[in-house]
């Protein structure tokens, strides 16, 4: 699954096709006399090896101890989904009388079978585990397979495709699981590991360095209206099955998600990105809890500074956010007491360089909780309690939705409403989501499955199931749909 965009292509690194096989690998040596590996004088990377690797075997700090910790708790996702392709139908018409008077024929959708891995990681002995929302998304079934071999069958309990997180639970007890680290406080240049299963390869541990911290704009989300990114960018070696796999300091402690690849090809061309544990405890936590991410919002509109908007606005500070303007009716930071031109440097006491560490420090909490923000305005530094507010503009608790069931003799299939992460992912206010299909109806025998989403009847767009329902009782006649289906394809169709 790859992602472009103008000068780069980012591969998501978990929906892997498990018929992939390795190729044959041939491993050349060859000494030359220019190799400072093999002269009396080390390379500075030997001497960073050496370095690392001063502190015994299996001690905190070095590398086989972190493996050693980091491997049991580490699981390999399997996934099964249907996909509906068009396949060059029959049509009855045609043959007897030269053409259909109602239409349609030709390309028939028929379901197909798909699989797809990836990993996931152990945060509690009961079984919950994170793992990438793209390594179980539109899945119809997921298993785990453990450390120690076995296979259970997972259930999602809920996805955040802001953040591209998800969280599923395998009944069992007593099972190895990894503890969170500090993410804000690694460095650039420090070692870590990165544990998954590319390629299918089960346990695979690969290390790297801490490239970059913070970076955005790595995954182009589509179908998502409010990406949260802040990125550890490292260096270890990351493949396709590694999505939804730990990122662990050298003491064994969970410090990111692994999540995407820079690649122009789909697999690994050097630098490797993950979601930071500063995210991944929130929104694990709230979906566990919630069924959905509690965001809390300031209400501003922002930019981040550079040397042009220092000089066009005569700010008094050269890094920070600035803060453009505020929404309309109401915004957290203006109520209390924030002003356009103000530059935002900390959050919490922790400073605030760039626009991703804004929203990151911002996205870890929940409406309804205070932040300090310090801003930096005209040169003066003040600090602001701001009370979080959520999007609605209060600080209750959101809800997740639930997803009732109505039932369509029409269609012959039943409808849920749509959740707000699948709005947010198809880009609609609103439709129904088909959540089970009758073979012998009318869309089982075009070939649709679950997950297609309605979102008009002859034109008229629709609110939620019950609407669709309403629409097409008793209803007599061909009728006109149009919607999306899993994969994301508009489809209209004459039933």
């Amino acid at each position: 699954m790859e992602i472009k965009s103008n000068l780069k292509t980012l591969a998501i690194v978990g929906a892997l096709s498990s018929a992939t096989t390795l190729g044959a690998y041939k491993l050349f040596l060859e000494k030359s006399p220019s190799d400072s590996v093999f002269t009396n004088t080390p390379s500075a990377f030997t001497r960073l090896v050496s370095d690392a690797s001063s502190v015994p075997a299996g001690s905190p700090g070095e590398f086989t101890y972190a493996a050693e910790k980091a491997t049991p708790a580490v699981v390999h996702i399997k996934t099964k989904m249907t996909r509906n392709v068009s396949r060059q139908m029959m049509d009855p018409f045609e043959e007897f009388f030269g053409g259909n008077p109602f239409g349609g024929g030709g390309n028939r959708r028929q379901p197909e079978a798909q699989e797809a891995s990836g990993s996931g990681v152990i945060i509690s002995s009961d079984g919950f585990i994170v793992t990438n929302n793209h390594v179980v998304q539109d899945a119809d079934e997921v298993s785990v397979i453990l450390n120690d071999k076995r296979e259970l069958k997972a259930k999602v309990i809920s996805t955040d495709p802001s953040t591209d997180l998800a969280v599923i639970q395998v009944k069992s007890s007593n099972l190895p699981f990894l503890t969170f680290g500090d993410s804000d406080n690694i460095k650039v240049g420090e070692w870590v590991l990165a544990v998954g299963n590319p390629f299918n390869l089960e346990s695979t541990v690969t290390a790297g360095i801490v490239s970059a911290k913070g970076r955005q704009n790595i995954i182009d989300r589509d179908k998502d209206v409010n990406p949260l990114e802040s990125f550890i960018q490292t260096d270890a070696a990351v493949n396709p099955g590694n999505s939804g796999g730990a990122l662990v300091n050298l003491k064994g402690e969970l410090i990111g998600i692994n999540t995407a690849i820079y690649s122009r090809t789909g697999q690994f061309a050097g630098y490797s990105f993950a979601v930071p544990v500063s995210i991944v405890k929130k929104v694990s936590g709230d979906l566990i809890k919630y069924g959905n991410v509690q965001r809390g919002f300031l209400g501003v509109n922002i930019q981040e500074v550079n040397s042009k908007l220092v000089e066009e606005k005569d700010l008094k500070v050269n890094d920070g956010v600035y803060v453009g303007g505020f929404p309309a009716g109401g915004s957290a930071a203006q109520s209390a007491g924030l002003k356009v031109n103000d530059v935002i440097v900390k959050v919490d006491g922790v400073g605030t360089p760039s626009q991703s560490k804004l929203m990151e420090l911002v996205g870890r909490k929940r409406p309804g909780e205070t932040v300090v923000v310090t801003v930096n305005r005209d040169g003066a530094i003040k600090d602001f309690n701001v009370i979080l507010k959520n999007k609605d503009g209060n600080t209750n608790i959101v809800k997740g939705e639930t997803a009732t069931s109505v039932s369509s003799d029409y269609l012959g299939a039943k409808l849920a409403n749509l959740s707000e992460n699948d709005k947010a992912k198809y880009k609609v206010q609103g439709g129904a989501k088909i959540t089970e299909v009758d073979p012998n109806g009318r869309l089982g025998y075009q070939g649709f499955d679950k997950g297609f989403v309605i979102t008009k009847i002859d034109e008229k767009a629709v609110t939620d199931a019950k609407e669709v329902a309403e629409i097409l009782a008793n209803r007599k006649g061909r009728v006109k749909i149009e919607g999306i289906d899993v994969d994301g394809t508009r489809v209209i169709m004459v039933l």
